[in-house]
């Protein structure tokens, strides 16, 4: 495949038809969607295909189906589509006024604990920049900020940031949050090995505090028998008000969800569950003034709230 022909061939009205053909089923459809004669939108598909070197769809009586090249076009072509979409939305974005415009990725403990308030802060004070703002596994978050589709992000800082700076942003602990039943839940304190002998609610397997629960068993030699895995700190929660096990979550998510369930929490006597969560930036001297400005206002967050 020639890459100067596939480049030539791989243009946004062209993907747009790609998008439609599978999104309808039908070519006839798809061209009708986007306003342009069948011949022209068979001509594009065509000349796409034989740029590629494979065929797209498999033509069916019914319908077209996408091959498995079209499958991983379709991915690609999502992403793409997707960022023009978001460079039309930042460039509105300058021209209604708006001076900055960041791009943040967070995992789901400093979305849930510290950043309702600390972003209302920083809006508060810079009215005239936007946020994107998207909720990740910590992994994803260090990926986000590497491959540039993020500004900034805070992940765990148990997570590998690999070259990327890293500065404090908040400390949490984590707890044990139970039924008030529970057999562990009168407890002031217990050893996460203790809480081994009952079943757990897990947090996603991407998450870093499924990481620790399973790190954290391995290491006393039991099994962690996780009953369910849930995608958020709200569905723990609510697993363990009916029943299903104990939960790992932070304590600040403890007294915004856990709290007015009726839940209890349990303190670890663990040292892992003391946690850091961490900003992370490919380089402070190269952001925008914008991010600059959110970067420093969130490495400051953890002496405002001691303060």
């Amino acid at each position: 495949m020639a890459l100067n022909n596939l480049l030539r061939r791989l243009d946004l009205t062209t993907l747009q038809l790609f998008l439609a053909i599978h999104e309808e089923g039908t070519l006839t459809k798809a061209a009708e969607r986007e306003a342009i004669a069948v011949s022209a939108a068979s001509k594009r598909l065509l000349e796409l295909e034989q740029a590629i070197g494979v065929a797209l769809f498999v033509r069916k009586a019914r319908g077209m189906d996408l091959t498995p090249a079209g499958e991983t076009l379709l991915t690609h072509a999502r992403r793409m589509l997707l960022s023009v979409e978001k460079i039309g939305l930042e460039l509105a974005e300058h021209a209604q006024g708006v001076r900055g415009y960041v791009r943040m990725v967070a995992n789901l403990s400093a979305i849930v604990e510290f950043l309702p308030e600390d972003l209302r802060g920083f809006l508060q004070q810079h009215e005239q920049v936007k946020l994107d703002l998207e909720e990740r596994p910590s992994g994803s978050v260090v990926k986000g900020v590497e491959d540039s589709w993020a500004d900034i992000g805070i992940c765990s800082g148990d997570v590998d940031t690999r070259d990327l700076h890293t500065e404090l942003y908040r400390r949490d602990q984590l707890v044990l949050v139970a039924r008030g039943d529970h057999p562990l839940a009168a407890r002031a304190s217990v050893a996460f090995e203790e809480s081994l002998d009952y079943d757990h609610v897990g947090l996603h397997t991407d998450s870093s505090i499924n990481a620790r629960s399973h790190l954290a068993s391995r290491a006393a030699g039991k099994l962690l028998k996780v009953r369910i895995h849930v995608p958020g700190f709200d569905a723990v929660c609510r697993m363990a008000q009916v029943g299903m096990g104990v939960g790992l979550i932070p304590r600040d998510v403890f007294n915004a969800i856990g709290r007015p369930l009726g839940l209890a929490a349990v303190a670890l006597d663990d040292e892992w569950a003391e946690r850091e969560l961490r900003i992370v930036v490919r380089d402070p001297a190269g952001l925008s003034p914008a991010t600059q400005a959110l970067f420093q206002h969130l490495r400051s967050a953890e002496a405002r709230a001691a303060a």
